[in-house]
């Protein structure tokens, strides 16, 4: 049997709150409020609480364990996820997974660890005057991220799906490597999405929020930060709703939080609609501008074989080639990847339907899927969506495909489709509605140039938000300084993804670890006016 911390710590007197079994309305005092549980607020709450500081964590979604995970799709989604997996951007063009829950995406992810590019971090020097953020100076912060979460290379052979991706990229010449996974004592299961029912994934669920717990930390789950109070150029306090249990309706109870500091960690679509909600300072028009999503293309492809990709770790081999073959100016570029295969995601990620689509179901063992993860942001063509609000408050991404973009498309499908028929696919479909499938490379680049790239028929996915509330040296680019602060409020803080200025070219959870521990360092060093602890 695995140890669930937080069985053991609700015993010896955690301070953990369910505002969906609320009653009344509530006040809570705090030195510091954070909202969100994920890889900012997870890392920052540890640090915080560790430096003497009173802190609560407010988290939208429910508080799930280990014993909540069992490994289905149909529980998983509802319960971890927002919009039950189905978040969609303002067009419905492209779906986005994002986590929703106590550990927020970082319960979810499939635990692939890349610190950001030195390309990246060249860039936004360059651009946007971020000159502390150089890869020597953030490898300290990387170093201990590593050692706090276990971040090491997999040392098992990858599975099937991982590996026609690495013997394709051989046949061809196409440089690749392993992947670093945030893992401790893993069973090898491939069901990292839906919760590690192992406990193995050193998420923010088992490492940073119980030693915050521990050390005095407060959590308040099934809460939704609504509207921050301001008076001045400061912030009084925050409001917030009881969500019910199954968290789609808000109860009639409040909860209002006080604190001498804000840190905002609620993701880069959930932290710029809670400061459009509030009308945050913005003379500049930038909150919730280039938000970033690593647009995801999908190809399929039927094996002679099975391939199981719903069996064992997710990613495991990566390819980079078709990043560091084009400036990060020019067009766009794509990290090659595969996704782990269970059919719920599958089934709805293909096209088709009907007959056709059951066909393509009944090969679900010997199918492979790879993805193509475009780095948007570095070009003028390249913009990014903006975060809006609804009627009712909730937030709404939208994101135009530009035909900068759509050009990247097309040539992640070519590139995704030579290297599966090097893998020896008998055929491959690359995710669009007019597909049917080629038989042969030749065919595949014939057919592929003659899709229509337009919304709804090309299938764009992704899991990477960014962006929203870009660091800048300049407030002219920027509503943070380098630091995370945000312009205009002197006591609130952002330590999300929702700072990148541009997208990263990588999978984020690392980065945000390491940008999260280097500005909530920083952070506790200020409130306290001592040394900040280090991570443990």
């Amino acid at each position: 049997m695995t140890r669930d911390p937080f069985v053991e710590g609700l015993k010896s007197g955690w301070q953990v709150v369910d505002a969906s079994a609320l009653t009344a309305d509530r006040t809570l005092e705090a030195d510091v409020a954070i909202v969100g549980s994920g890889a900012g607020g997870g890392i920052a709450a540890e640090i915080l609480t560790k430096a003497g500081l009173k802190v609560v964590i407010v988290e939208e979604g429910p508080l799930k364990t280990s014993a909540d995970f069992r490994m289905r799709e149909a529980d998983a989604y509802p319960q971890l996820y927002q919009e039950s997996a189905a978040r969609k951007t303002k067009d419905k063009a492209i779906n986005v997974l994002q986590g929703r829950s106590v550990g927020g995406s970082t319960t979810v992810n499939w635990t692939s660890c890349f610190r950001t590019p030195a390309t990246t971090l060249a860039h936004w020097q360059r651009e946007f005057g971020l000159k502390d953020l150089t890869v020597e100076a953030m490898a300290p912060w990387f170093d201990a991220v590593d050692r706090r979460l276990s971040i090491r290379y997999w040392d098992l052979s990858p599975n099937e799906n991982n590996n026609l991706l690495r013997q394709a990229a051989w046949k061809l010449g196409v440089s690749v490597a392993p992947i670093r996974r945030n893992v401790k004592g893993c069973w090898n299961l491939g069901y990292c999405g839906m919760g590690c029912p192992t406990d193995a994934k050193q998420s923010m669920l088992v490492t940073t929020l119980p030693a915050a717990l521990a050390a005095g930390a407060t959590l308040v789950h099934h809460l939704r930060a609504e509207r921050l109070v301001m008076a001045g150029d400061r912030i009084e306090a925050l409001d917030s709703v009881a969500m019910e249990a199954a968290g789609i309706r808000p109860l009639p109870w409040r909860v209002r939080i006080r604190a001498k500091h804000f840190v905002l960690a609620a993701g880069a679509i959930g932290t710029p609609a809670l400061l459009l909600r509030s009308g945050a300072p913005d003379p500049a028009r930038l909150l919730g501008r280039r938000t970033f999503l690593h647009p995801t293309t999908v190809s399929a492809a039927l094996m002679d074989h099975e391939v199981r990709g719903y069996a064992g770790a997710p990613q495991t081999i990566y390819s980079d080639h078709y990043l560091e073959n084009v400036a990060v100016d020019g067009p766009i570029g794509y990290k090659l990847e595969v996704p782990p295969m269970h059919p719920v995601l599958f089934s709805t990620t293909l096209q088709g339907f009907g007959e056709a689509h059951t066909q393509l179901m009944r090969e679900f063992a010997t199918s492979h899927a790879m993805l193509a993860l475009l780095r948007d942001g570095f070009h003028p063509q390249s913009p990014g969506g903006t975060v809006q609000l609804r009627d009712d408050g909730t937030p709404l991404l939208d994101y135009p495909i530009t035909d900068f973009v759509w050009e990247g498309v097309r040539r992640s499908w070519l590139a995704m489709a030579e290297l599966q028929f090097a893998a020896g696919a008998k055929r491959v479909y690359v995710v669009h509605e007019q597909c049917a499938g080629y038989a042969s490379w030749a065919e595949a680049k014939a057919g592929i140039e003659k899709l229509p790239l337009k919304n709804q028929l090309a299938r764009i996915v992704s899991a990477h938000v960014m962006g929203g509330c870009g660091m800048a040296a300049d407030g002219k680019q920027g509503v943070t300084d380098p630091w995370g602060r945000y312009r205009g409020l002197g006591n609130l803080s952002v330590c999300d993804g929702s700072l990148f200025p541009t997208s990263i070219g990588a999978n984020p959870q690392l980065s945000v670890y390491g940008l999260a521990a280097r500005n909530a360092s920083r952070l506790a060093e200020e409130l306290t006016k001592q040394p900040a602890p280090a991570l443990a």
